[in-house]
């Protein structure tokens, strides 16, 4: 696992005993979990450290605990090390790392042993309900698995405007029969359905564009083409 200097820093903070004693790295574990899975974890941790608020016991309840058993610590180291914290939790998650694997890291950041199995253990509790909630938020955007189009072009006939589909570009033989009630627009455009695929599941994402517009739309899947082919040849 690689992380950033900044949470190396949290993380070395956190496993310092002269800030953190077993009980304040214990309770501070089980909150940076829950922060991450729950909307008030957080503010548990960093939401209520504000002497005047501790002093006249406007606590939320259930927040008390936090409040009291870690307040002798900085807010702002606080947060640091939740960030730090939080950020290795979720890399862990995303790398689907072992015991010995995230053993090797935090030791390397000053962890005891004691601490590296409490915060694995801690780890291994709230795993599969951590890879749930990061596949619920999936980023990736939709496959596109084949593309269909058609040809869009309007008549006017008297007041009313009729739309003709055809797959060519040849489309004289809708005006063999023309009369004086009936006058081509000249504005052709095209009807684009792209069939796309996420998680198993087909749907279309169908638009409309003008021959401008789709020139300009192939020019720039060729371009990301290109940029792809580079990439990987790098």
């Amino acid at each position: 696992m690689e992380v950033s200097e900044s949470v190396m820093k949290g993380l070395q903070t956190l496993a310092d005993p002269s800030l953190f004693d077993l009980k304040s790295f214990i309770l501070f574990t089980e909150v940076a979990f829950d922060s991450l899975l729950s909307p008030r974890g957080e503010s548990a941790l960093v939401g209520f450290f504000i002497e005047e608020r501790i002093s006249t016991g406007q606590l939320v309840q259930g927040q008390g605990k936090a409040n009291q058993d870690l307040k002798h610590i900085d807010p702002i180291t606080l947060k640091s090390c939740h960030t730090a914290a939080t950020t290795f939790i979720l890399e862990g998650i995303k790398h689907n790392v072992d015991k010995s694997t995230m053993g090797s890291c935090l030791e390397d950041l000053r962890f005891s042993t004691e601490r590296v199995d409490i915060f694995y253990t801690s780890f291994q509790k709230n795993k599969t309900a951590l890879e749930c909630l990061l596949s619920s938020i999936d980023s990736c955007p939709p496959h596109v698995t084949d593309v269909t189009w058609r040809l869009e072009y309007c008549l006017k006939v008297g007041l009313l405007l009729l739309l003709f589909y055809v797959n060519a570009l040849d489309i004289s033989c809708l005006f063999s029969q023309q009369n004086s009630h009936v006058h081509k627009v000249n504005q052709p455009s095209y009807l684009i359905s792209l069939n796309t695929e996420k998680g198993g599941t087909s749907s279309h994402i169908n638009f409309n564009c003008t021959m401008e517009q789709l020139q300009d739309l192939v020019g720039k899947m060729k371009d990301a083409a290109k940029s792809l082919e580079r990439a990987t040849q790098a």
